[in-house]
Formats: structure tokens, C-alpha cells, sequence
């Protein structure tokens, strides 16, 4: 069955909310084996709403909309597919009772267009809403159905797991199941990425596969529809190995594994203890650790080393060393890590420098020039790297950067 989701108000195309509502909705329907195919979000404009409600019905066997059924004037969604369908919004008498004693349990008052959310269209499904006031509704028109759902996040997830999923169930039987899983991998770019796995995107059908872009990282997504949850894992556990076996080392983790967690749990359980000094990067890489909870087991502590004063006061740089490769070198990269090792007693010690511009870049040392350096129980290294892009950008790459070379450090 083909599903699109439509949302509505003007306040998502401004920008202003942030929709919650069409991913937990995706997601959602993917599990249960309905293949939301289509996205669309639309103003509160009747015209433009009656087209794109128009254009669902063409082409996706399910039309799911979130939002407009509130008691305002901007709340035009059941109008709007009223009007399209040939249907009259006729009082619900239970509904108006559900509304005005939502009102009396909280000793409010219910103002007149509150009436508006109990018109529900002829001969459709009601569902009440238990959350809040403007009720669910379910409408099949030749051989297409609409499921209406009010837009605050918390009445349609409610309302969707305790009524909607199982109409769909009975409605229209078992669909089967899809799942995804994401190979999570860093240091291929997107193109070599596709390169090295060309043959299984181009032959690819079920499972399907989609390479992810998402900062500074590439994610390979696997995708699977079978008849149950066991029958979907084989068939992505067979693709996985094959992708495996062209960039096995640069995955670091599954799904929602971030490489701050992959790192952590790695130090924890070498029972390995780790303090940075931070310069280009500002304290970032040190924040990257520390929003994994637990990371005090680990994490001893961090120095932003950003004036050469602190450099060379606290973390052990000579001014020598300074004077004679300057700030952003291998040279000082090194000696913060060591310093820094020395300072707290920790097992490993890391140290970065560079440039994140806009300004102070030379074309010895240009804007994007940073040198990662780790010195630990196995012996020390450094990095070079030479991003681009815009100052917060080299930031992010850097602190990237900085975890992936520590994961092959502690592996190696």
C-alpha cells in the first residue's frame, strides 16, 4: 500500500515549528510494512491544500494529513477534503460532548468555534481524540482512504498508536514489515564511497540501498521488506557482508552510534584514561566526549590551549619550539599531546592545532591546515589534515577527525 503524508500549516513552510510529525509518521508506517512513498506540506491556503490533497489521492492508496483541525479559522484541512470529496461536515454529537467536557474538567471556557473541530464529514470513521480536543477521522472514497489527524505531536501519536495502526491492521491486513540499517563510516568521501559499492546500488531492489551524507560522516543505509522481521534481517545480513568487504575498515559503528560513543566504550573497556588540549577546535572534541554518558570514567581532563601562553605555562610547549615551527605545527601538535599526557596522568594525551580561519592563513599554512597528534602507551602520531570550507566546518571536520584517529590509535 502506498502512503503520503501530507502536512499542514503555514507555519512549517516559514519555518517557525520544526515538523516532528511526517518522520515519527514514516517511521512508523515502515514498521508496520506500508511504504510511505510520497512527503508533502502545504500552507493554509484552500486552493493549494485541495491540489496537493488532489495529487495524494492520484497516486498513494493511503492520504495521511496532520493538522488544521483545530477550532480557528486557519483550520481548513476537513473543509478542504470535504469539498474535494463531495462529503458535508455534519455535527458529531459525541464528539461535541467529548470537547465540552474537556473543558469543564479543566474550568475553562468553550468558546462557540470550538464547535468547528466536532463537524466531521458524512459517513466517516470518528476517533476520539484522548489527548486533546479535535477528534481523529477516517474517510474511504472510491477505493482511496484519508485518515485526519490533529497536528500537536502529542495527540497524533497517541491517537495513531492506539487507533490508527490497528484500522490499518484490520483494514488492510498484514503488509509485512520494513527495516533499515545504517552502516555508519567516516574517511571515504561520498563519491569514493559509491565507487567502492557501485555494482550493489545498481543492482540493488530488495534490499535497497542510500548513502547518507551527515557531517563529515557517510552513512550506508540497507533497507528491507519482507513478509516478517527475521525473513528482512537475512536479507540485509547478507547484503551487509558484501559491503563489508569493501569498507569494513572505515565503519565504526551501527545505526545510532555516534563515534563519540564508539570511542568511549572503547577506552572503558582497555580501561584507558584520555585528556586533550584543544586549540583550533575550542574545547569541541572534549564536548563530543563528554555528551556520552559515563564519560567521567574515561575522560580525565581538557586544557583549550588557544593563546600561545597556555601553550607553553600549562601544557608544556617550549617557546623555542614555538619560535621555530610556530603554533600550527606537527612539532607543537605532538608536544601539547605529550604535555598534556604529562599534566593529568592520563594514558593517552591528545593535542590539536591549526588554523579554522577565515583569517590567518598563509600559503605556507593556509586556512583548513591542522595537525591531530596522539601520544599514548603504544607510542605517538601525527596527523595532518587540510580542510576546507567555512570556519565552523573545519571545526567539525577536525573534531571528526580527531575521534576517528583516536579509534585506529586504540585498535591498531
Amino acid at each position: 500500500m502506498i502512503v503520503e503524508i501530507v502536512s499542514t500549516g503555514t507555519e512549517l513552510l516559514l519555518g517557525q515549528i520544526v515538523n516532528t510529525n511526517a518522520p515519527y509518521l514514516a517511521r512508523k508506517l515502515n514498521e508496520i510494512g506500508f511504504d510511505a512513498v510520497y512527503q508533502t506540506t502545504v500552507g493554509d491556503n484552500r486552493t493549494r491544500m485541495s491540489n496537493v490533497l488532489a495529487i495524494a489521492l492520484e497516486r498513494a492508496d493511503i492520504v495521511i494529513t496532520s493538522g488544521g483541525l483545530g477550532p480557528t479559522q486557519g483550520d481548513i484541512t476537513k473543509e478542504v477534503s470535504a469539498e474535494l470529496l463531495g462529503r458535508e461536515l455534519q455535527l458529531h454529537e459525541e464528539s461535541l460532548e467529548h470537547i465540552r467536557s474537556f473543558f469543564a474538567r479543566r474550568r475553562l471556557t468553550m468558546t462557540q468555534n470550538n464547535i468547528r473541530q466536532a463537524m466531521i464529514h458524512e459517513g466517516a470513521i470518528v476517533v476520539t481524540n484522548h489527548r486533546g480536543t479535535a477528534p481523529g477521522v477516517i474517510i474511504e472514497h472510491e477505493g482511496k482512504t484519508i485518515i485526519h489527524l490533529p497536528g500537536p505531536p502529542i495527540e497524533l501519536e497517541y491517537m495513531f498508536e492506539q487507533a490508527i495502526i490497528p484500522f490499518l491492521a484490520n483494514r488492510f491486513g498484514v503488509q509485512g514489515v520494513i527495516i533499515s540499517k545504517v552502516l555508519r563510516t567516516i574517511g571515504l568521501g561520498e563519491s569514493t564511497m559509491e565507487e567502492r559499492i557501485r555494482d550493489y546500488i545498481l543492482a540493488q531492489n530488495n534490499p535497497t540501498i542510500a548513502l547518507l551524507a551527515r557531517s563529515g560522516e557517510i552513512h550506508v543505509r540497507m533497507t528491507a521488506k519482507s513478509y516478517s522481521e527475521v525473513a528482512a534481517k537475512m536479507l540485509i545480513d547478507e547484503l551487509e557482508l558484501k559491503i563489508r568487504e569493501r569498507i569494513e575498515d572505515h565503519i565504526f559503528g551501527i545505526d545510532e552510534q555516534s563515534l563519540e560513543q564508539i570511542v568511549g566504550e572503547m577506552l572503558a573497556t582497555r580501561k584507558l584514561s584520555i585528556s586533550l588540549a584543544e586549540s583550533c577546535t575550542g574545547g569541541a572534541v572534549t564536548a563530543r566526549l563528554t555528551d556520552v554518558p559515563g564519560s567521567s570514567v574515561y575522560l580525565t581532563g581538557s586544557i583549550v590551549a588557544y593563546h600561545n601562553r597556555i601553550k607553553t605555562s600549562f601544557v608544556g610547549v617550549s617557546e623555542e619550539m614555538l619560535n621555530h615551527y610556530g603554533a600550527v605545527s606537527p612539532d607543537t601538535a605532538l608536544a601539547m599531546a605529550k604535555g598534556i599526557r604529562g599534566l593529568f596522568g592520563s594514558d593517552i594525551g591528545i593535542g590539536i592545532t591549526g588554523i579554522a580561519g577565515p583569517g590567518g592563513g598563509t600559503d605556507e599554512k593556509p586556512v583548513g591546515l591542522v595537525y591531530i597528534a596522539i601520544d599514548g602507551p603504544t607510542g605517538n602520531i601525527v596527523e595532518e589534515q587540510r580542510f576546507t570550507g567555512q570556519r565552523i566546518a573545519i571545526k567539525t571536520r577536525t573534531v571528526n577527525a580527531t575521534l576517528e584517529l583516536l579509534r585506529r590509535y586504540i585498535i591498531r
